[in-house]
């Protein structure tokens, strides 16, 4: 018997964020795809017993799950510093960077491997996005990655075009991409949950935290260029790092405060309502590995605009509206001009409805877990 374990500790963590989606979705479906004589595990930082129980529900088949001693912020610097041979020795998929990454024989020893997720290269393309602190790591954990991992999983050709500037990782890249949530589904009382938020019958959409490299500023100050005082920007995510203040950049656009809604986080059939009554969805990221919010919106058949950040380029594959990002100044006179266009254009609209729709059927979870399960053999 063959056992995958999957390090888990972003379920654990207590606002999961884009990885924490994608680790979920991926184990899932792991466990849907297990091949004969195989099974798969999980691996979690000491957590809240709280935590433990969640992640069990929320992945029914999962073979066990390995409770650590050591807590998040612990094992992340020790295995940063390579402390802790804590967690090595097996068929290890980690999700992120976080992982156990020593030197080890995976030629006498064939289950003894490890492969790891790099979503994007932000820590070195875009670092002044991002907190010194999580630079740092990024960049130490990728390094380790260089020297023992035995295969790297990206999500984007763009993803594997920019980390082969910094890293050399040779031909263990391989590029396995994202898929819509499985629980990401329109409720039956859409209307009810929107009426429930006090959400307008038009709105542009936006899903993302609250940071800088998510472009949200400038497309607050997009709205302020567009004489639509009954289009407001409904935004969905949580507050992240940096002092970025939505509301204070409205008031200092001229914006009226009902202009800009703030939902913060929300559970997946919430999201998925905001989604589906938006007149648009905006992604206006200055940098992104793969843009998930993005594909979701075009799944449920929302016309989208992103801008041409290289991954959302590849991701939308012409199923969405294209905003250049430079130059910087007056971005957020192109973004007013690409929501002005589709909500304008009942034509140009429908286009995009049918065209996302059609862009996100190219991608699934189950696709995504046979390649790994045959990353894992071809190992």
């Amino acid at each position: 018997m063959t056992t995958l374990r999957v390090i888990l500790d972003q379920l654990a963590a207590p606002v999961p964020g884009g990885i924490g989606r994608y680790t979920r979705e991926l184990t899932r479906a792991l466990i849907a795809t297990q091949p004969r004589g195989c099974t798969v595990s999980g691996w979690v930082p000491s957590s809240p017993e709280t935590a433990y129980r969640a992640i069990e529900e929320a992945l029914p088949g999962l073979a066990s799950l390995e409770k650590s001693a050591l807590d998040r912020r612990q094992i992340a610097a020790a295995w940063q510093h390579g402390f802790t041979r804590l967690g090595a020795g097996s068929t290890t998929h980690a999700p992120s960077l976080l992982a156990p990454l020593f030197r080890h024989d995976r030629i006498n020893n064939p289950g003894d491997q490890i492969v790891v997720t790099i979503h994007d290269a932000v820590p070195w393309t875009h670092p002044e996005t991002l907190t010194p602190r999580g630079v740092a790591w990024h960049r130490a954990m990728a390094k380790r990655a260089e020297r023992y991992a035995d295969a790297v999983v990206v999500p984007t050709h763009a993803v594997a075009e920019e980390l082969a500037e910094v890293l050399a990782l040779g031909d263990r890249v391989r590029i396995i991409a994202g898929a819509v949530a499985s629980d990401l589904a329109v409720p039956t009382d859409a209307a009810e949950r929107r009426a429930a938020l006090d959400l307008p019958e038009r709105y542009v959409a936006a899903v993302g935290t609250v940071e800088p490299r998510k472009g949200l500023e400038p497309l607050v100050r997009a709205l302020a260029r567009l004489d639509r005082p009954e289009l407001p920007l409904v935004h969905v995510g949580p507050q992240g790092w940096g002092d970025l203040d939505l509301a204070a950049v409205a008031r200092e656009a001229g914006l009226a405060p009902e202009r800009v809604r703030p939902l913060g986080f929300l559970d997946d059939s919430d999201v998925a309502a905001v989604m589906q009554g938006a007149s648009v969805f905006v992604m206006p990221s200055q940098a992104e590995g793969f843009g998930l919010p993005m594909l979701e919106a075009m799944s449920l058949g929302t016309p989208t605009i992103h801008t041409d950040v290289p991954a959302l380029v590849e991701v939308a594959g012409g199923a969405g509206h294209l905003v250049e990002r430079e130059p910087a100044a007056t971005l957020p006179e192109r973004l007013a001009e690409a929501i002005a266009a589709v909500v304008d254009d009942d034509s140009h609209a429908e286009t995009l409805r049918i065209a996302g729709r059609d862009r996100a059927r190219a991608f699934s979870w189950l696709d995504s877990a046979e390649k790994t399960w045959q990353l894992h053999a071809d190992l």
